[in-house]
């Protein structure tokens, strides 16, 4: 918390000084700051600061500080960096991060950047590029150390004091065969405990089981939570040890995700530029506006329908928000539990059954206990027990068919390849406003006229 606080307080007074114009105190204050700290302060001010800002980070820190941004941040500055700009920036930098970098870059550039590299870097680079960006292979830092089981604890000691550093983030090492196979981890704290004579075989744990690279990153966040891994061996088809996925390229997934999950909810990008023009911003939520504007007009038709219902009884104006609000409610509570379970790998066919009667089951309790209040209600605001009677068992049917729609509409969703987080919530409340007014209106009709 502490950390947090002394960062938010240094961004603030950086912020300060560019306002003053207090220049070479802000440029000192940039060479001070993290990579990451500088991507949240270009994210933080608009395009005008932005362009000053970026000009006072040092050509060490870009390249770092490219991969923190967002992707329309990053696009952004690197539209203003020369090509001799864009390849210095990418010096020095671990190549896991490069090979994220180089995904934005223009082809040209990416081919330069691949020839000032050394033999050995660009295969590696060649190897995370081979791989989807949102995999074991894409997520993996093929810096990595290795040994064989046959060694003495003596001969690793000699060997990584030979190589003079570590990859960052190092707590274990992977044990090879000849073939580079995979065959167990060693870990930093056995290599430092253990007699110097003893062999990697007898010390080694062969409980780390590696990854495949093409394992979707959902599934590699999985392992790291449940096996309580601070790092794990990736491994190609032929079970060569490639590389390493550590907690931190974890964590990364998992905010992304989170991220993803809450601005999907509006139809936004995680990866928008707060500081984006206003048109830019307007055409891009537009079009999720006017798929709400079209499913209101589905709705608005469905009360149409009933029109001369609503004329001869105004009472059902009055009350007619109600059901389609407590179906939308009710609906949303399925549909982000259902969610959830498909991004966590939960649900499959073998439970889906038993989770839709329990879904449907909640629904009828809900919808009855509900149902009830509601119509007592009604009937001691208006005196009208027919009315009561209608508003409940329209709630009843409204909250069993968005418990349904909340299971099923995800499922459908994901068959088709479409993300439930950014479609769902549009289509749940179409489902609950139309069957919640048809409901409703369709039993006053019958019953009240």
């Amino acid at each position: 918390m502490e950390a947090r606080e002394h960062t938010q307080a240094s961004l603030k007074l950086l912020r300060e000084q560019l306002d003053s114009g207090g220049m070479r105190s802000a440029r000192r204050m940039i060479h001070s700051l993290h990579p990451a700290e500088i991507a949240r302060l270009l994210e933080s001010v608009p395009l005008g600061e932005r362009a000053v800002l970026w000009e006072m980070v040092g050509s060490d820190d870009e390249g770092d500080v490219l991969v923190e941004v967002s992707d329309e941040v990053r696009d952004g500055l690197i539209k203003g960096m020369k090509t001799e700009q864009l390849i210095a920036a990418t010096e020095g930098m671990e190549l896991d991060d490069l090979a994220d970098l180089l995904i934005d870059l223009p082809e040209t550039i990416t081919q330069k950047v691949l020839q000032s590299l050394d033999d050995q870097d660009e295969e590696r680079l060649r190897q995370v590029l081979a791989y989807g960006e949102d995999s074991a292979g894409g997520l993996m830092n093929v810096d990595i150390v290795t040994v064989r089981p046959d060694v003495t604890l003596e001969v690793v000691c000699r060997y990584l004091r030979a190589r003079g550093e570590m990859p960052d983030g190092t707590d274990s090492i992977f044990v090879v065969d000849r073939d580079n196979g995979y065959v167990g981890t060693l870990y930093l704290s056995r290599l430092l405990t253990n007699d110097a004579d003893t062999s990697v075989a007898a010390v080694m744990s062969t409980d780390i089981l590696p990854i495949p690279a093409h394992t979707p990153s959902q599934e590699v966040v999985w392992e790291f939570e449940h096996r309580d891994l601070l790092s794990a061996p990736v491994v190609d088809d032929n079970h060569h040890v490639v590389g390493r996925i550590t907690v931190d390229d974890v964590v990364d997934v998992i905010r992304d995700e989170a991220e993803h999950s809450f601005m999907s909810a509006a139809g936004l990008d995680e990866e928008d530029d707060m500081f984006a023009p206003v048109f830019k911003s307007a055409s891009r939520r537009a079009l999720w506006l006017g798929v709400n504007l079209c499913t209101a007009f589905l709705a608005a038709a469905v009360v149409d329908i009933f029109q001369t219902t609503v004329d001869k009884i105004v009472l059902l104006a009055v009350l007619m928000p109600v059901v389609p609000s407590m179906g939308g409610v009710a609906g949303s509570q399925s549909l982000t539990i259902i969610t959830r379970a498909i991004a966590l790998g939960q649900i499959d066919r073998t439970n889906a059954r038993r989770i839709l009667r329990k879904e449907l089951l909640v629904g009828v309790l809900n919808g009855i206990g509900w149902s009830i209040i509601v119509a007592g209600f009604t009937y001691l605001w208006f005196g009208q027990w027919r009315i009561g009677g209608v508003i409940g068992a329209a709630m009843i049917i409204n909250l069993i068919v968005a418990a349904v729609a909340g299971f099923s509409i995800p499922l459908a969703l994901r068959r088709m390849n479409i993300d439930p987080a950014l479609a769902g919530g549009v289509v749940l409340t179409t489902v609950t406003d139309v069957i919640g007014y048809m409901a409703f209106l369709g039993l006053g009709a019958a019953f009240l006229l």
